[in-house]
Formats: structure tokens, C-alpha cells, sequence
């Protein structure tokens, strides 16, 4: 389901948001007019990858230097083992939405 993230204005080139999209926390990407978002968490320290070091596609985790690869959510280094979610988006009408699944009942 499609998800209202803000305003595109609310996000600023190279600089990681963390927000709240449908019940879940979301980090958003604005790298060369293209957003992206990932879940908010690194899957190793639980840190906010949006207080991460940014660099192209990839985003560091501010705790253990492990790197993730933002448009596929793929971990590219120890100490990380496990990938984080990705999440489609897209813009209507200036306004940023992201696709949350729904959660099977």
C-alpha cells in the first residue's frame, strides 16, 4: 500500500531523513534526484543508518562502519550478515510516497 512520506521539499540532496511511513520507521534517500528508502535500522547495531556516513549509493552504519547498499538493501561488509528492506517509491504531485506491504493477518 502507497504511503504519504512528506514533501519532496522535506528532503535535501545527499543528506539521509528518517521517517515514519504506515506504522514504520523508514530512512529516505535523495541521491541525483532519485529517492530511495530502506528500513531506518542497520540489521547489525541497530543504529539509525540516517545518522549514517553517506557516499553514492551506499550508507554506513554510524556504529560499526558496516556498508549497505541502498537501492537493493544488500550488505556489503563485516561485521554485517543480513541485508536490510527496501522499499519502492515514488513521487506524485511534489508528494513523496513509499509502497509498505501490508502485514498477512
Amino acid at each position: 500500500m502507497w504511503q504519504s512520506a512528506g514533501s519532496v521539499e522535506d528532503y535535501s540532496e545527499d543528506e539521509p531523513s528518517t521517517v515514519s511511513v504506515g506504522g514504520k520507521q523508514i530512512a529516505v534517500y535523495l541521491i541525483e534526484g532519485a529517492f530511495y528508502a530502506t528500513a531506518a535500522l542497520c540489521s547489525h547495531g541497530r543504529a539509525l543508518l540516517s545518522d549514517g556516513y553517506l557516499e553514492g549509493e551506499e550508507i554506513e552504519c554510524p556504529l560499526h562502519q558496516g556498508r549497505f547498499h541502498i537501492p537493493t538493501g544488500r550488505a556489503l561488509c563485516k561485521p554485517l550478515t543480513e541485508d536490510i528492506a527496501t522499499f519502492d517509491t515514488k513521487v506524485e504531485e511534489s508528494i513523496l510516497y513509499v509502497k509498505i506491504p501490508e502485514d498477512p493477518a
